[in-house]
């Protein structure tokens, strides 16, 4: 299996299988990739990961995604880290974002809205569609939580006087329930 855009894709949604499989195997079906497919995906980046020949940092998702559509930076308290986004085909309006430290190392891996956080409604709420930063743009008393797995992310909110809380995998919205 050589490793490109659509590896990638699957990779994620293994991880995204976690909090809503009936998505991802809609998303299976749309892209016509079987479960095995997801699996293989995820195993090969998984074990590039740790390869001693594969490439690290950036440099990994470089070799998988090709050119990104942006590198900039973004100062974060008294660093400033280098920024890179890739566009993918399947989550359209998003873009996945790497947040680089000084020495090159990682900070964050997540989907963010390049055009800049949206206001939503509620009922906007829809899986695969909204970015953490939606939902902090959209309910000012949004507090973000740690997930419960890695590339998990959680946010509590209130709407009409119920708390919800969201659930994210690489910033990408899973599901909203009440609390």
């Amino acid at each position: 299996m050589v490793f490109g855009v659509r590896s990638f894709e699957l990779a994620l949604m293994h991880r995204m299988r976690d909090l809503n499989p009936a998505r991802v195997e809609d998303a299976l079906a749309d892209m016509a990739a079987t479960r095995a497919e997801l699996r293989e995906a995820h195993a090969l980046w998984t074990r590039t990961a740790y390869a001693a020949r594969a490439p690290k940092g950036v440099g990994r998702f470089r070799m998988a995604l090709g050119r990104p559509t942006f590198e900039g930076e973004r100062p974060i308290g008294s660093l400033t880290c280098d920024v890179v986004r890739w566009a993918l085909p399947y989550w359209r309006g998003v873009e996945f974002e790497l947040l680089v430290g000084p020495g090159g190392e990682i900070w964050n891996q997540w989907f963010v809205r390049p055009s800049g956080d949206r206001t939503v409604s509620f009922a906007d709420l829809v899986p695969w569609e909204c970015v953490v930063a939606d939902i902090g743009a959209s309910f000012p008393d949004a507090v973000q939580e740690e997930g419960t797995a890695p590339h998990h992310w959680a946010v509590s909110f209130q709407h009409s006087g119920t708390p919800y809380r969201a659930r994210f995998v690489y910033g990408l919205l899973q599901s909203v329930d009440p609390r």
